[in-house]
C-alpha cells in the first residue's frame, strides 16, 4: 500500500543525515520543508520533498493508494518516550493530597507509601486486569502523539510480580501498534529487606535477572540509584550481572542527591541516565565522554515540586538532552508529551526547537531505535503524527492543555 501525504503546511524535524541524535547548538535548528509531500509504502518512508517536486504519474499503477490532504496541516515523526512506568494497579491520589498537606515524598516513602504502596496493590492483581488497564493508558498516548515507548517494571519487588509485569509489556508488544521497549527495574527494597540489602541484591543478580534474561522478557535493565535507594555499589552489581546476561543498562540517577549514578551508569555504558535533577560539572563531563543520552522528565520535577535538573547547562556544554514523561502512579502521573515540550520550554527556558529533538529523536536514541524512528527519513518506519489546522510548531508547546493532534500513523498505517 501507498499512502501520500500532500499539501503539508510544514513537515517537521527532516533529517536527510539520518543522524542518532542531535546535541548542543544544533538542538536549536530543526529542519522542515513547508508546503510539502510524503510517500510511504508499505510501513516505511518511501519520499519527502517540496510539492512542486511531487509527481503524482509515479504512483497511479499502483493498486492500493490512499491520499491524505494536509492542507493547513503540519506533520512530525511521533514521540518516543523513552521512560515510563505505564503497567501499574492503581492510582495513588490519597499520596497527591498527603503531599498537598505537607508530607514530602520521602516522608510518604518511609510510611509504605509510594513505590511500596505500588507494589502491593500490584502484586494482588492479575496478569489479565493488568494487561487492560495498561492497553487502555497505551491507547491514550498514542492519541496525543506517541509512537515508541519504553515500559519499565519495578513495582512487583517479587521475581513472580516483576515478571508479571514484564510479561504484560510483552503482551502489549503484541497487541500494540507502538513500537515498545521494555526494563527490567532494581526499583527499591522491600519491607523485608531493609536490614539485608546485600541479600536482595543478591537475590536479583543470582535469580531475578537470570530468568528474566532466559525468558527474554527485557531489552534492558534499569537501577534507581539514588540517596535511599540503590547505592553506587549495588548499582555496579547489578549492572553488571544485566550486562553478562545480555541487557545494556540504564540508570534512574540524581533525582534526590548527587549520587554518583551518573557515572556508574557511564561505566557500564548505560543508554540513558535518566532524572538529573543533581548534576554538576563533573556529571557533565562524565556525560561529554559517553554513549549515555542525559534524560530529563519534566512531569516528576513538576508534580513533585523538585529541583529543575540544568538542562541550559547541558546543552551550553554541548551535551544532547532527552525528554521523557516519567508516566507512573506517583510522581508523574501523564504521558502527554505534548506536555512534556511545554514544560520543557516553560520550566527549563529550551526552545520549541530543542524539545522538538528531546521528544523525537534524542529520545529515540534513549531507547536505541533512533536508526528506525524519531525524525523524517527516508527508510524509516513511518510513525507519525498529523496536527490540525495550526499556524506553526511552536504552537504545541504554547497551547500547553490542547491536543492539537487530528490524524496517527503507525507503521504506515492510519490509526
Amino acid at each position: 500500500m501507498i499512502l501520500i501525504l500532500q499539501n503539508i503546511k510544514e513537515l517537521v524535524q527532516v533529517d536527510p543525515k539520518n543522524r542518532l541524535w542531535v546535541a548542543g547548538k544544533s538542538m536549536a535548528e530543526v529542519e522542515t520543508i513547508k508546503n510539502a509531500f510524503l510517500i510511504i509504502q508499505d510501513e516505511l518512508i518511501k519520499d519527502f520533498g517540496l510539492m512542486e517536486n511531487f509527481h503524482q504519474s509515479e504512483y497511479e499503477l499502483n493498486d492500493i493508494i490512499m491520499e491524505i490532504d494536509c492542507s493547513g496541516k503540519m506533520v512530525f515523526p511521533s514521540y518516543c518516550d523513552s521512560h515510563t512506568h505505564l503497567v501499574f494497579a492503581a492510582t495513588r491520589e490519597q499520596e497527591f493530597v498527603d503531599r498537598i498537606k505537607g508530607l514530602t515524598y520521602e516522608e510518604i516513602a518511609a510510611n509504605g507509601g509510594g513505590i511500596l504502596n505500588s507494589a502491593k496493590r500490584l502484586q494482588k492483581m492479575s496478569e489479565d486486569d493488568l494487561f487492560v488497564q495498561a492497553m487502555e493508558r497505551l491507547d491514550e498516548i498514542m492519541w496525543l502523539g506517541t509512537g515508541a515507548v519504553e515500559i519499565k517494571s519495578g513495582y512487583g519487588l517479587t521475581t513472580e510480580s516483576e515478571l508479571k509485569m514484564l510479561r504484560v509489556i510483552r503482551r502489549m508488544k503484541q497487541n500494540s501498534p507502538l513500537m515498545i521497549k521494555s526494563t527490567f527495574l532494581a526499583h527499591a527494597f522491600p519491607l523485608e529487606y531493609r536490614s539485608k540489602r546485600a541479600d536482595y541484591v543478591n537475590f536479583l543478580i543470582n535469580e531475578t535477572i537470570p530468568i528474566i534474561a532466559s525468558e527474554e522478557l527485557a531489552d534492558y535493565v534499569d537501577v534507581f540509584c539514588d540517596r535511599g535507594f540503590f547505592t553506587v555499589e549495588e548499582t555496579d552489581r547489578i549492572l553488571m550481572a544485566g550486562m553478562k546476561h545480555g541487557l545494556r543498562g540504564k540508570v534512574h540517577a540524581n533525582e534526590l542527591a548527587n549520587s554518583g549514578g551518573v557515572q556508574v551508569g557511564v561505566k557500564y555504558n548505560a543508554i540513558s541516565a535518566d532524572h538529573l535533577e543533581y548534576v554538576e560539572d563533573e556529571e557533565i563531563a562524565t556525560l561529554m565522554d559517553s554513549e549515555t543520552m542525559p534524560t530529563v522528565l519534566p512531569g516528576a520535577s513538576f508534580f513533585l515540586n523538585l529541583k529543575l535538573a540544568p538542562v541550559r547547562k547541558m546543552i551550553g556544554a554541548g551535551l544532547p538532552v532527552a525528554l521523557a514523561s516519567d508516566f507512573n502512579p506517583g510522581s508523574s502521573p501523564s504521558g502527554n508529551m505534548n506536555f512534556i515540550q511545554s514544560l520543557g520550554c516553560l520550566k527549563y527556558g529550551m526552545t520549541p526547537e530543542e524539545t522538538i529533538h528531546a521528544t523525537t529523536i534524542n529520545s529515540a536514541y534513549a531507547m536505541g531505535i533512533s536508526e528506525s524512528y524519531g525524525s523524517i527519513a527516508k527508510g524509516k518506519v513511518a510513525n507519525l503524527f498529523i496536527t490540525k489546522q495550526i499556524s506553526g510548531y511552536a504552537v504545541i508547546p504554547y497551547l500547553f492543555s490542547s491536543n492539537l493532534i487530528e490524524t496517527v500513523i503507525l507503521n504506515g498505517e492510519i490509526q
